[in-house]
């Protein structure tokens, strides 16, 4: 397959660890999705890596995974992922982040974390594409957030998939993890029907004031961080894209499994 000549840029949603290792209707979707494409390379910006200081692009040869979660089954712990990375496009992101008026440096330690491997692993199974992670930096807004977006953007005219990985409702304290299809609480799909409605604006500022404007704000986000990517891949839309949804609904009661590409 000739690779395309723009690459969408994605929020996907990664859930719990354990879709790691599932076989659900998310699994089956990004398994479809990632067969359709043929990028050359990979960049996640991921909830699970934030760092002050300069924002930060993994640049490994071969980077490490990172098993950052506890309590689940030793067979998540046993996964393998050896996807390649790519210095050189490490250092072009550094590059370009830094004309755009963003500090950035290349991680040369820095692995992969559950966020970024777990959906990448069902969309690209053969580990053969590079993929690099951009940290989340600290602190931040959504204006930052989106501005790497759009210095990022370029490259998905060059063959390179960019992708938000977080979840649009996701807290801890209220997720069912005893029951993966657990109804759907109330508060959690106001929350998400209100995000879905901004989404084809392309718009981060229609999105900034969630946290005084969308219902059930503080309870469906309580920590930003998965919430941030989404600003991200808002930031990273170029023109004629419409954004096309890959996944909607919940699991374990109230976790937003909505995924969502733009492209043209």
């Amino acid at each position: 397959m000739e690779t395309s000549p723009r690459l969408p840029a994605a929020f996907l949603a990664h859930g719990s660890p354990m879709l790691a290792v599932e076989e659900d209707g998310v699994t089956a979707m990004l398994r479809r999705w990632g067969g359709s494409l043929r990028p050359r390379a990979i960049v996640v910006v991921s909830a699970h890596w934030e760092a002050p200081g300069p924002v930060r692009i993994t640049a490994a040869e071969r980077p490490t995974l990172i098993y950052d979660f506890s309590g689940f089954p030793p067979e998540l712990y046993d996964l393998r992922y050896p996807s390649p990375g790519d210095p050189a496009l490490a250092a072009d992101l550094v590059k370009r982040l830094e004309s755009a008026g963003v500090k950035a440096a290349p991680d040369g330690r820095h692995g992969l974390d559950h966020g970024a491997w777990v959906p990448i692993r069902h969309a690209f199974p053969a580990a053969d594409l590079p993929m690099l992670e951009v940290s989340l930096p600290v602190p931040r807004s959504p204006e930052l957030l989106a501005q790497l977006g759009m210095a990022l953007a370029p490259l998905r005219e060059a063959g390179v998939l960019l992708v938000g990985s977080g979840g649009i409702v996701h807290n801890l304290r209220r997720v069912r993890l005893d029951d993966k299809d657990a109804p759907v609480d109330s508060w959690a799909r106001e929350f998400d029907t209100w995000v879905a409605g901004r989404i084809p604006s392309l718009d981060p500022v229609s999105l900034s004031g969630y946290r005084s404007e969308a219902p059930h704000a503080a309870e469906s986000v309580p920590t930003s961080e998965h919430f941030d990517p989404l600003f991200f891949v808002l930031g990273a839309a170029l023109p004629g894209d419409r954004p096309s949804t890959l996944v909607e609904g919940f699991q374990y009661g109230n976790l937003s499994m909505r995924s969502f590409a733009l492209s043209s």
